[in-house]
């Protein structure tokens, strides 16, 4: 699989998604493991290597996502997925999602990392002022996560999700960029 080191920081690199068959198989296995989608939200999609596909070809192509692979600097090993959509360029607001596919990277703070450099790109490159998120109230990892990388609760929805025979609660945060500290992206020129 061919990556493109767009976003660098200590251990990994954010790359524009790629759209390979390689690439898209990854993605259906990750996306058909309860261990991901119970925690995104997304137990219940059905997703094939076809629906995967159309999903990453319209995702490259929409000027309202920015979607990018996760992958580790050492090996240049896939690992998970990052990216902000929901743009509002007017209130200058976006909404990001992550998860990291692959169970031997979990845990081991690359979440943290490529959430930093995505809001250093978000904020000092794209210009936004806000950038939120939802999350399942049980993911209490997610939650702390977050929290490290300075986003505040804003709201609960109650019983909001529901999987395996319970509801859950969904929890709302976001960041400001007054709030956003660090230098995470090693790769800039200015």
């Amino acid at each position: 699989m061919k990556y493109f080191k767009k976003l660098i920081g200590d251990r990994i690199y954010l790359s524009p998604k790629n759209v390979s068959d390689e690439t898209i198989e990854k993605y259906t296995e990750w996306l058909n493991d309860f261990q991901v989608t119970d925690y995104i939200g997304q137990t219940t999609n059905m997703i094939t290597l076809q629906s995967e596909k159309e999903w990453m070809e319209n995702a490259v192509k929409n000027d309202k996502v920015r979607t990018f692979d996760i992958v580790c600097l050492e090996n240049n090993k896939l690992i998970g997925t990052i990216g902000l959509n929901g743009f509002n360029w007017i209130a200058r607001r976006a909404s990001l999602g992550i998860f990291i596919g692959d169970r031997e990277y979990r845990n081991n703070g690359y979440g943290p990392e490529a959430i930093n450099l995505l809001l250093e790109y978000g904020f000092k490159y794209l210009n936004l002022h806000s950038i939120g998120l939802s999350l399942v109230a049980i993911n209490e990892r997610a939650h702390k996560c977050y929290l490290k990388c300075g986003f505040k609760d804003t709201g609960r929805s109650r019983d909001k999700l529901f999987i395996n025979g319970n509801y859950y609660d969904m929890l709302d945060m976001d960041i400001l960029e007054n709030e956003f500290k660090g230098d995470y992206i090693k790769n800039k020129n200015v």
